[in-house]
């Protein structure tokens, strides 16, 4: 597998990343502990990622919000901290970037200007917002302003639909308003997680935003698809989300894949059992064993994805309420079974596409700065 040739190496704001990888923030997933399993696979073959907490909504966080402050959690080597932020009102957004800055509770912000959720997009937020480009404008200015010396990024969709697309605007105005990286997801929200990304608008974007960094987001689930993510479109580096779900030992492989040394080998079912109880343990340190074990059970099907187990233990697996439990259970698995190569591919969500729910005359005028009403979240995590 050829390594796309990297004339500089990726750079958000201050901080190098290498390999020229983002874990994306996923909602329910990307906690401190699993990004810190990510972030021990990309270790093990000398890198050092991005690696995004879940999103933190603007209101909450200026409101103190104890289950917001919660989510909140970095690992202590964890540099730089990575934190993504929902908000959909310029002043908000401002006092939860000052509030970051002045607490030190982050080191990089990302916007979330992606989310195709309809509870979301009904409300004129995350994926709807761009349309509304003034507003859009408004929003990132109003965090860059407020960040001093953190860097903002801003990660977005191609748009509403194919009849409203919005991403060489969005990403011309986030370049002019001062941040240090744009991220496209390669979809409109109608598809949501469904079909093809089309890399081709990746590719677009690099064109039409020169100054800044261009990442690219959409189907890659193996090294091999970031590389060639990077060969085909020019970005600048790659942004993983479901990809990566039972399978943290991705990060190790695309370490491996941008350094041009030798790929990891896949790992047998002993060796993913292994990864599951450290993800446990991780878990528990992070939440408690009680809640932690429940949270672990979402995880057991991805990390079983394609291997031959029977029904018995992963209804097991997915029940478990104790280490005891979990260690007889996965005792049962075979250690030896071998990585199965129809494991790689799509995960995590797909559905179907749909029309996307939007305010009433949301796309009447895209210049109207009004901030939409209701859509600023009192909590957070999606």
């Amino acid at each position: 597998m050829d390594v796309p040739a990297a004339p500089t190496p990726l750079r958000i704001g201050p901080y190098r990343v290498d390999p020229p990888v983002v874990l994306a923030p996923m909602a329910g997933i990307t906690n401190v502990a699993f990004r810190r399993l990510c972030r021990e696979f990309t270790m093990s073959q000398h890198g050092a990622g991005l690696y995004v907490c879940e999103m933190i909504t603007s209101r909450a966080l200026v409101e103190r919000h104890p289950g917001t402050f919660r989510m909140i959690s970095f690992d202590a080597a964890e540099r730089p901290r990575s934190m993504q932020l929902y908000g959909v009102d310029p002043a908000t957004v401002r006092k939860a970037v000052e509030l970051i800055r002045d607490d030190d509770l982050a080191d990089h912000v990302d916007l979330n200007f992606g989310c195709p959720v309809p509870k979301v997009t009904r409300r004129g937020g995350g994926a709807a917002l761009p349309y509304k480009r003034a507003l859009f404008g408004e929003i990132v200015r109003s965090a860059v302003e407020a960040a001093g010396h953190l860097p903002v990024t801003v990660k977005f969709r191609i748009g509403i639909d194919d009849e409203h697309r919005t991403f060489l605007d969005a990403g011309r105005i986030a370049q002019d308003a001062g941040v240090a990286a744009v991220a496209l997801h390669a979809r409109t929200a109608a598809q949501r997680y469904s079909g093809t990304a089309d890399w081709d608008a990746i590719a677009a974007l690099k064109q039409a935003v020169t100054s800044i960094p261009v990442l690219g987001n959409g189907d890659i689930f193996a090294a091999a698809d970031a590389v060639r993510m990077i060969e085909q479109t020019g970005c600048d580096g790659v942004v993983v989300g479901r990809g990566c779900l039972g399978r943290p030992w991705l990060f190790a492989e695309l370490a491996a894949a941008f350094s041009a040394t030798r790929a990891p080998t896949p790992p047998n079912l002993g060796q993913v059992a292994a990864t599951l109880r450290r993800h446990a343990g991780l878990l528990a340190e992070h939440l408690g064993t009680d809640k932690g074990l429940r949270d672990l059970r979402k995880h057991v099907s991805w990390y079983l994805h394609g291997f031959p187990v029977g029904g018995d233990v992963r209804r097991a697996l997915g029940m478990v309420s104790s280490f005891t439990e979990l260690d007889d259970a996965l005792a049962r698995l075979d250690p030896d079974a071998p990585f199965p190569p129809d494991a790689d591919g799509p995960r995590g969500r797909q559905g179907s596409p749909g029309r996307v729910v939007l305010p009433h005359g949301w796309l009447d005028d895209p210049m109207d700065l009004a901030v939409p009403a209701g859509a600023e979240f009192p909590n957070s995590g999606g």
